[in-house]
């Protein structure tokens, strides 16, 4: 069976009530119902992309609700917005699109993500963000275990709570957590830097607690706005190998001559 034909309806401008942006009049609308990944897949790259690259093509997904593996390997500059809980792994390996959920997603949202941007308006399960390599997971409930394990770029930000061993195995990249956190928070042997405003049960063999430095407090101030979590960059802390730390303060304690 070949993919449907992507239809358009007219949809009201400005932002619904969920806080997520309402689709513009010329959204185009897709029924996953009945339809393999792959046929899905196909329609939406058929969806010719905009021009404007501050003004994403707007496509409206239907019957997605309880799906697994749902939305992976989409590579399309798009941006898709999704009603209703999905399954394991959603959005995985996804590239170029920005993708907006509102629901709760299931183990591995966004997992091996290469670009774009995955908002998740509800919780999700263990493992969100694991092998990513860049783009920007956006949780704006809670997330569980092992968020970020073995991530080598991009940003994870979970204005919630998050789960235990937070960044295991991780290499590169960067994770924000608004509240809380659980046991083993972060990775001795890791290039991440994770900031958190709550406080954890316990941090990993090896890591420390570090207060952020300014150009961290702006970078950070920025992201935040980016990735539309509220917040003053001042309240977190920076969470980091104590090696990493140790070097800092080696580093300020350097006298530099000033020839004049």
């Amino acid at each position: 069976m070949s993919p449907p034909k992507p239809t358009s309806k007219p949809n009201a401008a400005g932002a619904d009530s969920t806080g997520v942006d309402a689709l513009s009049p010329s959204a185009h609308e897709i029924s996953m119902a009945g339809l393999s990944r792959d046929q899905v897949r196909a329609a939406i790259h058929e969806i010719t992309p905009s021009d404007n690259d501050e003004e994403l093509t707007q496509i409206k997904l239907t019957g997605a609700e309880g799906q697994h593996s749902a939305l992976m390997r989409i590579d399309h500059p798009v941006r898709l917005q999704i009603e209703g809980a999905l399954g394991d792994y959603a959005f995985a390996f996804n590239a170029q699109a920005d993708s907006r959920l509102v629901g709760n997603v299931g183990n591995g949202v966004g997992e091996g993500m290469m670009s774009g941007a995955v908002r998740i308006r509800g919780n999700a399960a263990d493992g969100a963000g694991a092998a990513m390599t860049g783009g920007t997971l956006a949780i704006y409930g809670s997330a569980g275990d092992r968020c970020g394990a073995g991530m080598r770029g991009g940003g994870i930000f979970v204005r919630g709570n998050a789960g235990n061993e937070i960044a295991v195995g991780a290499l590169g990249g960067m994770i924000v957590i608004g509240g809380d956190a659980g046991e083993r928070l972060g990775d001795a042997m890791s290039n991440v830097t994770i900031f958190i405003r709550g406080r954890a049960k316990s941090l990993a063999e090896g890591v420390t607690d570090a207060p952020l430095r300014k150009r961290e407090e702006l970078r950070l101030g920025l992201l935040l706005i980016n990735a539309s979590i509220r917040g003053d960059a001042q309240e977190f802390r920076r969470i980091i190998p104590a090696s990493v730390l140790d070097q800092e303060n080696s580093r300020r304690g350097e006298v530099n001559p000033s020839y004049r």
